[in-house]
C-alpha cells in the first residue's frame, strides 16, 4: 500500500511535505519520527519557519489538523504573522531542548491556516521589502550612522518589519527607529546579524562548486581561526582563506578535527635528525600519509628524503641513546603504501589507448606515405590486368 503522505506536496515548492523535503534547507529537520503511530497526539505544539532563517514554536490551540507544509497564520505582537509549518508531532518536544524551552511554558498561538486574503495581505508586505531596504540604508547614511542594512523582512499583515543590521561597533539608533517609523507608518524592530548570517541570507556559490553551507545547512556559526589552517598545512593566503563574508572559511573547521588526531603521533618540527652522513632538518610533513620529508639545509631542499613517522620517532630514540644510523631511510620496519584499488579506473588511461590507435594505424604506411609491400603487389597485378 502506498503511503499517503509521498503524495501531499508543499504549498510553496511543490515537494513532499513530510520527510522528502529538501535536507539542506537552513533550518531544515528530517522528520524521522513521522512514521510512528500517534506521533501527532503526542503535543499540541509546532514549528513555523518563516522568510529565510526565522522560526519559532506555537501552540495549536485550537486543535486544527495541521501537517508538515501547510501555510499557517500565528499570533504576533501585533496583528498576525504567516509562515510555513516544519515540524509537527513528538520531535517538536526533542527541538525545544536545543531552545532551552518546555512544554508548559507560554507559547504563541496558531490562529488557522493561511486563507486567500491573508496569502494577499502577505504577497503585498513582501513585495515592498526590497524598496523599504534601500530607503532605509539612505536615511541611515543620512544620520551618519556606521551600520549597513542588510535585509528587511515584513510581517504578513504588514504591520510590522523587522530590520538586519551589520554594524562593526555598537550603535545608537533610536533616532533612526523614529524616521523609519514615520516614513513607512509601521513598527520597527532592529535586529543585528553577522557577516556570515549576511552571506547564508544572500546565498552564493563557493569556490568548491557548491552552494554555500551558511545558505544551506549551517546555523550555529563557529569562530575560524588561523590555526585551524596551520593544522591541516594550508598556505595563509587571505584571498584564498577568505569566503564571500570577508571572513576566514566555515569549511576550515571541518577537518581540522581529523588532521590533529592523525599528527599526535608524529614528531616535533624542531627535532633534527643525527645520521652518519649528517643532519637532517625537516623540510614537509603529510600528515594524512604520516610521513615526513627531510633536507640537509634548513632553508632549501637539499638531498631530500621521505621517510615514516615510525621511522623518524626510531631515528630521534637512536640519537637519544647517542647512537647514529648509518642513513636516514631503511627498508626494515617501513610501512608498505597502500595499493590504489580505483588506479585502473583512472581517466587518464583513455589518452593513452589514443596513442596507441594512432600508432596502429600509422603502422601501416611509409614514412613517404606510399602503401606497404602487400598493396603494392596487389595494385602491380590490377594494373598489369588492365593493360
Amino acid at each position: 500500500m502506498e503511503d499517503y503522505r509521498y503524495k501531499e506536496q508543499d504549498a510553496f515548492t511543490g515537494k513532499c511535505c513530510k520527510v522528502c523535503d529538501r535536507m539542506d534547507a537552513p533550518l531544515h529537520t528530517f522528520d524521522w519520527l513521522a512514521d510512528v503511530p500517534g506521533n501527532y497526539e503526542d503535543t499540541d505544539i509546532v514549528e513555523v519557519q518563516f522568510k529565510n532563517t526565522r522560526k519559532g514554536y506555537y501552540r495549536n490551540s485550537n486543535n486544527i489538523p495541521l501537517k508538515k507544509g501547510d501555510v499557517v497564520a500565528v499570533e504576533a505582537t501585533p496583528g498576525h504573522d504567516i509562515g510555513r509549518v516544519t515540524l509537527t508531532g513528538r520531535l517538536v518536544l526533542l527541538q525545544l531542548k536545543k531552545t532551552r524551552l518546555t512544554p508548559e511554558s507560554e507559547f504563541k498561538r496558531v490562529y488557522r491556516k493561511a486563507k486567500p486574503v491573508d496569502m494577499e495581505k502577505y504577497e503585498e508586505a513582501k513585495a515592498r521589502e526590497h524598496d523599504t531596504m534601500i530607503r532605509s540604508r539612505q536615511i541611515a547614511k543620512d544620520l551618519e550612522l556606521d551600520m549597513k542594512i542588510g535585509d528587511v523582512e515584513y510581517q504578513g499583515d504588514g504591520q510590522k518589519a523587522i530590520f538586519y543590521y551589520i554594524a562593526d561597533n555598537r550603535v545608537d539608533f533610536r533616532q533612526l527607529i523614529k524616521v523609519l517609523a514615520d516614513v513607512f507608518k509601521i513598527k520597527i524592530e532592529m535586529k543585528q546579524i553577522g557577516a556570515r548570517q549576511e552571506a547564508g541570507r544572500i546565498g552564493g556559490i563557493g569556490p568548491c562548486g557548491r552552494e554555500l553551507c551558511c545558505a544551506t545547512f549551517t546555523t550555529n556559526f563557529v569562530s575560524v581561526s588561523t590555526a585551524a589552517a596551520r593544522f591541516q598545512d594550508i598556505s595563509l593566503n587571505p584571498q584564498k582563506l577568505a569566503g564571500q563574508c570577508a571572513k576566514l572559511k566555515c569549511c576550515l573547521n571541518y577537518e581540522v578535527d581529523a588532521y590533529v588526531e592523525a599528527s599526535r603521533g608524529l614528531p616535533s618540527r624542531d627535532i633534527e635528525l643525527e645520521t652518519k652522513d649528517g643532519t637532517y632538518y625537516l623540510f614537509k610533513t603529510d600528515i594524512l600519509k604520516n610521513e615526513l620529508t627531510y633536507s640537509t639545509d634548513k632553508r632549501l631542499a637539499a638531498n631530500l628524503v621521505t621517510i615514516s613517522a615510525r621511522r623518524a620517532n626510531a631515528v630521534i630514540e637512536m640519537n637519544r641513546r647517542g647512537e647514529r644510523p648509518d642513513t636516514l631511510s631503511s627498508t626494515v620496519g617501513e610501512d608498505r603504501r597502500s595499493v590504489d584499488l580505483l588506479e585502473q579506473d583512472n581517466i587518464a588511461r583513455f589518452d593513452n589507448a589514443g596513442k596507441n590507435k594512432k600508432r596502429k594505424k600509422n603502422s601501416g604506411k611509409r614514412p613517404d606515405n606510399r602503401p606497404s609491400g602487400k598493396k603494392e603487389k596487389s595494385n602491380t597485378k590490377n594494373n598489369a590486368s588492365v593493360e
